[in-house]
């Protein structure tokens, strides 16, 4: 199974798993807030009967006075009656300091005073219990009724947005703690990278030297300095010596310097073409004159990557193309190379360029991955699929730098 798709399903599984915990949460939390509404209502509805009994039998015992007032202060949400013009008879639960009144907040009995209050608080407190829920009616003895407003508890109004809150803290810690240990993987992953391609680029160094020797000695041997096969087999041994150098040039600050991009590309394509079938034709086109700041063994990776890629993608016979523009500013160098292959699916445009991603049965999945760092690290461009189809071919862009005031990138 591809390391890539493996890694990608393990994390949608993990997101459906946090979906699946976060609804549940909301469904089970709006399940306790419908529950404590409705008994939040019947409170208020106990209250407003009991005011009611207050109101219209004042000479009622003792006894049952003092029962009945325990029921309506027992009511633990803020409440207000109102007449049917909206004209407030009694509240419970608000701010006293907006009452502006000494007297305690009594039912107002014929004959007396009635307790004043601040208005523009009051109304605004009636339409947010008139928003909140619909008012519950009691009929008075006298043929009047009263309108009781109520709004939620605090207990209830935390209950309401407490979900959101713990999914929101839970959200920040995950994305901190991921963030974190994605970092302490990424550079444990880079050391690891930096050790073996130190390691390798040592153990590469004594048997190329020794090999370079073999060759020189051969020519002297059999007189063969002008023979082709011993000069095919030199290049291909100082091809060794650069991918050596590559290795060691791993987690250094790369030197970058101007070059002529068209005789780089044209340099390196005349070493890889004889070196794959003779059926796919290389084609270089485009500006010859344009220079980039490039570091030329690293860049000669990122085109020998591409351009592997490119020829696997080939079945047998076909064609490609590498192209060389510049922006009309002629602060940027557009170079697209192009292939008659395969093609990429447009849903994995992104992934072609994460490690461990391949369409092979054979390979590590980390030519495109090291083609983009040493892009994007090492020569500060760009590189992306600019187009893809099925059937037909791929073009990869990269964009580099073509100023000579350019300050590469930290590694």
């Amino acid at each position: 199974m591809n390391p890539y798709h493996n890694n990608q399903r393990w994390k949608f599984a993990l997101l459906i798993f946090a979906v699946i915990i976060a609804g549940t949460s909301l469904i089970y939390t709006n399940y306790l807030v419908k529950n404590l509404s409705e008994a939040e209502r019947t409170k208020a509805e106990v209250w407003a009967m009991s005011t009611r009994n207050i109101f219209d039998m004042p000479d009622i015992n003792d006894e049952f006075t003092t029962f009945i007032y325990a029921i309506r202060d027992s009511l633990s949400m803020p409440a207000i009656i109102a007449d049917s013009k909206d004209n407030i008879i009694y509240w419970k639960g608000l701010d006293t300091a907006r009452t502006n009144i000494n007297l305690s907040n009594e039912v107002v009995m014929e004959g007396t005073s009635m307790p004043k209050y601040d208005p523009d608080y009051f109304n605004r407190q009636l339409e947010i219990m008139k928003e909140q829920h619909p008012p519950i009616i009691v009929d008075l003895y006298n043929g009047e009724s009263w309108y009781i407003y109520y709004k939620d508890s605090m207990l209830l109004t935390q209950l309401r947005i407490f979900p959101y809150v713990q999914l929101t803290l839970i959200a920040i810690f995950l994305i901190i703690a991921y963030t974190v240990f994605n970092s302490i993987r990424r550079s444990e992953q880079n050391q690891v990278w930096l050790g073996m391609a130190k390691e390798a680029a040592h153990q590469l160094g004594t048997p190329i030297s020794s090999l370079m020797a073999w060759v020189e000695l051969i020519k002297v041997k059999f007189n063969a300095e002008e023979d082709p096969l011993i000069d095919e087999m030199e290049q291909d041994v100082k091809r060794l010596e650069v991918v050596a150098d590559r290795f060691s040039k791993i987690g250094s600050k790369p030197v970058l310097e101007p070059h002529n991009l068209y005789d780089v590309i044209q340099s390196f394509i005349t070493y890889f073409q004889v070196r794959v079938s003779d059926k796919i034709d290389f084609v270089i086109s485009g500006d010859k004159h344009v220079e980039a700041m490039l570091n030329v063994p690293l860049f000669d990776w990122v085109l020998e990557n591409i351009l592997k890629n490119a020829t696997n993608a080939i079945d047998s016979a076909g064609r490609i193309e590498v192209q060389i523009t510049e922006n009309i500013a002629k602060e940027q160098i557009f170079i697209d190379i192009s292939d008659t292959g395969k093609g990429i699916s447009r849903s994995n445009y992104d992934a072609v360029f994460q490690p461990g991603f391949t369409t092979r049965k054979r390979g590590w999945g980390l030519g495109l991955s090291l083609t983009k760092r040493m892009i994007e690290n090492y020569h500060n461009g760009q590189i992306f699929v600019k187009d893809s189809e099925i059937g037909k071919g791929t073009t990869f862009r990269i964009i580099l730098n073509s100023s000579l005031i350019y300050e590469p990138a930290k590694i």
